[in-house]
């Protein structure tokens, strides 16, 4: 069974939750914790045949699967959630590119950087950190953008629970992307970044 594509879990109200591998999105099929699905069918996964009735056993996953299980107190703790900073996520926040070159990268290319120097007390956080090229580092080191005389391109922000989804996604399909927009403020500078989506494919490996 191919992992290519995940299935997006999202709680009854719709709220999105976690990616899950087929194995995950099976068990929870499985043990009817699925309440309702959207989206389209993905895969049948089939299993053994029934003595009794001589037929075999199927489950088919679809991309979204809304399970039961979460709680208002859920929601309201999202809604103040700061997601873990990892380079994996912060460079697809910036589209794979340096912020101070405006230079797409593949992601071996990219490190992370601290605007403001941790040697002069910035900190290790999504509000002081972006993508930045290897030279463009280099030449930074450990300095300011103002004391370096370089720009920066675009102002970093904190991922809602909604965007790190989004950006922990893999191969991420037209209907759950339609869906994750949903939660994803008009204002909030991904909407911009997932237009560049396509164009990055070749620099996420």
């Amino acid at each position: 069974m191919s992992n290519y594509h995940q299935t997006l879990r999202v709680d009854t109200t719709g709220l999105p939750l976690e990616w899950v591998d087929y194995k995950e999105a099976a068990k929870l099929y499985a043990v009817d914790q699925v309440v309702y699905t959207l989206g389209n069918n993905l895969y049948t996964i089939y299993g053994g045949i029934n003595a009794v009735s001589g037929e075999r056993s199927s489950i088919t996953v679809n991309s979204i699967i809304a399970t039961s299980g979460r709680t208002k107190h859920f929601q309201d703790k999202m809604n103040k959630y700061t997601p873990p900073l990892n380079n994996q996520t912060l460079f697809k926040r910036d589209s794979y590119l340096c912020m101070y070159c405006g230079i797409r990268h593949n992601k071996r290319e990219l490190t992370r950087d601290h605007i403001t120097p941790i040697s002069q007390g910035g900190k290790d956080n999504w509000n002081n950190v972006v993508s930045a090229c290897k030279r463009c580092n280099h030449h930074k080191g450990g300095r300011t953008p103002e004391q370096a005389k370089i720009e920066l391109l675009a102002i970093p922000f904190v991922p809602n629970y909604a965007e790190y989804i989004y950006l922990q996604g893999r191969n991420i399909l037209a209907d759950q992307m339609d869906f994750l927009l949903g939660y994803i403020p008009k204002s909030s500078p991904i909407h911009h970044r997932i237009g560049l989506e396509k164009e990055n494919q070749d620099f996420m490996l």
